[in-house]
């Protein structure tokens, strides 16, 4: 156990304390709900009071008094929130100042904010220590993200790094020399937990392997992985590297985390507490049948400043929901699918994570609206673009992305009016089609 993981455990309970205590009674109260699941209760009345609070609140769903219970609500994709987004915004919400940006372009390319009060934030923040605790994670240890930072768009300050306890380990490439770097900085900086990607993670664990690098001298005591599903692979190799084994979650940035594993459990254990999960058909808005593949659909039932009713993350899986003998709900995602984006590669044959490509488009939000990258060749790139063309410089958006591709990079652009989805009802902010590399 680290000094400063102490101290800064000691000072947030302290400053929590000195206000109430309200972060930690909410934290202890969601951990307490996802471990022993809700009542039916307590779900019905949450649907209720947030429905009742939208049609009075929201200009989207004042319009349409006749929808009375959630099912007649209709399922919103983040490309209907975009096109009504003012009008679902609650009235006066702007107005009223101290609200949170939640930023995310998504696997399927399209830049998105959501908008949220401080209550709102403090749940996101309090459900991911939440999640983290119940895997045996102490608030304060020293954690590593790894993310494809972008200077100026979604990095930390030196005090806010500093106060988190949180250092920012960079994944915008995954070259050896990149990899390197990250190992040596994970035992040179003593990170206690790693938060990183799917992708990340199955780079490092294979660079591990491969160069047998010794570990012995690291102080990594926990590995949190999030976004894209985890392979079986890099699960069971992260067990076999590390001693223990890395923690699988599911969730958003528009959201939050929304189910987490517990222990070896290869279920994911849904968040009664904060949404309402539901799995509906492929081709309709039908529920999906009990082991079905279905489309992953929930309503957050705490933004009170952009309501999430209904929200079709673009995912897909398997649920199934069942009372225990004490009568309490519970929700468990059996199956994760969406979020496999092909990897892709730089000039120099190095793979680049796939969320190079969503940071990138969040520098241009509001004027690229959907924006798919597709590699042809060793240096070939073709940019399929939807975007207002009045407002975008394509340098720009050329040298955004050579900036990760490499300077020889070949980039065409290709405007569409529309980017194809797949059968999954997703489409991908890359894909690889060289032969080379598939």
């Amino acid at each position: 156990m680290q000094t400063g993981e102490v101290l800064r455990r000691v000072v947030f309970n302290l400053l929590d304390a000195a206000k109430g205590g309200k972060l930690k009674k909410l934290k202890e109260v969601n951990k307490r709900e996802i471990a022993e699941g809700v009542t039916p209760e307590y779900m019905e009345r949450r649907i209720d009071l947030l429905l009742d609070y939208v049609k009075n609140h929201s200009p989207y769903y004042k319009k349409h008094p006749e929808w009375t219970k959630l099912e007649d609500f209709p399922v919103m994709t983040k490309g209907d929130f975009l096109e009504h987004y003012e009008e679902v915004l609650v009235e006066n919400s702007k107005e009223q100042g101290n609200l949170y940006r939640l930023s995310t372009s998504g696997s399927t390319g399209t830049p998105f904010t959501v908008l949220c009060d401080g209550d709102k934030m403090n749940r996101v923040n309090m459900n991911f220590i939440s999640c983290m605790e119940l895997n045996g994670f102490r608030l304060g240890m020293k954690r590593g993200e790894f993310r494809a930072w972008i200077k100026g768009k979604n990095t930390i300050s030196m005090w806010k790094s500093f106060k988190n306890n949180l250092v920012m380990v960079d994944i915008s490439n995954m070259g050896d020399d990149s990899l390197e770097k990250i190992c040596k900085d994970i035992e040179k900086k003593k990170i206690q937990v790693l938060v990183t990607y799917s992708s990340a993670l199955t780079a490092l664990t294979g660079y591990i392997k491969r160069t047998g690098r010794d570990i012995s001298k690291w102080k990594v005591e926990m590995v949190f992985s999030m976004g894209e599903a985890l392979p079986d692979a890099t699960y069971e190799l992260t067990k076999e590297i590390f001693g223990f084994s890395p923690v699988r979650s599911y969730g958003n940035n528009e959201n939050g985390f929304i189910a987490i594993q517990l222990g070896e459990d290869k279920e994911y254990t849904i968040d009664l507490y904060n949404f309402y999960p539901e799995v509906l058909k492929m081709n309709s808005d039908e529920p999906a049948a009990p082991g079905e593949l279905g489309r992953l659909v929930v309503t957050d039932y705490y933004n009170k400043t952009f309501p999430m009713v209904r929200y079709d993350t673009g995912d897909t899986g398997i649920m199934r929901m069942y009372q225990d003998e004490k009568g309490r709900m519970h929700g468990k995602y059996v199956e994760i699918y969406g979020r496999r984006g092909s990897l892709m590669y730089n000039c120099m044959g190095e793979p680049l994570s796939i969320h190079v490509f969503m940071n990138t488009l969040l520098k241009f939000e509001g004027v690229v609206y959907q924006a798919k990258c597709i590699q042809w060749g060793q240096k070939e790139y073709e940019l399929l673009v939807n975007a207002d063309r009045k407002k975008l410089v394509e340098e720009d958006l050329i040298a955004a992305y050579r900036h990760y591709l490499g300077e020889e990079a070949d980039i065409r652009i290709t405007y569409v009016d529309e980017i194809p989805i797949q059968a999954s009802g997703k489409f991908m902010v890359c894909e690889n089609k060289w032969d080379g590399r598939k």
